[in-house]
């Protein structure tokens, strides 16, 4: 059987929401609790792995930017006021 598709951030957002309120309703019963939790910790990490990608990317292109360039040239130490001289 094929892995089923990734979540996308939204959807695994949406999940995380519904459980939180099942849980908080006080409704679920305790058999029901657990895999509650495995699909919310699931949820969970597809968000996370969202959120620091768009971040790795962010920060690439900001440091790019800032740098002029794809990444951090030895010289760019010497503009650094806080650099160890030494």
């Amino acid at each position: 059987m094929p892995d089923p598709q990734p979540l996308t951030y939204r959807e695994a957002y949406a999940r995380l929401s519904r459980i939180a309120a099942e849980l908080e309703s006080g409704d679920a019963d305790l058999d029901r609790v657990l895999p509650l939790l495995e699909e919310a910790r699931a949820a969970y990490a597809a968000c996370r792995e969202r959120i620091e990608a768009v971040r790795a990317v962010l920060a690439g292109e900001w440091a790019a930017a800032e740098t002029g360039g794809e990444g951090e040239d030895e010289d760019d130490e010497a503009d650094d006021p806080y650099a160890d001289p030494y």
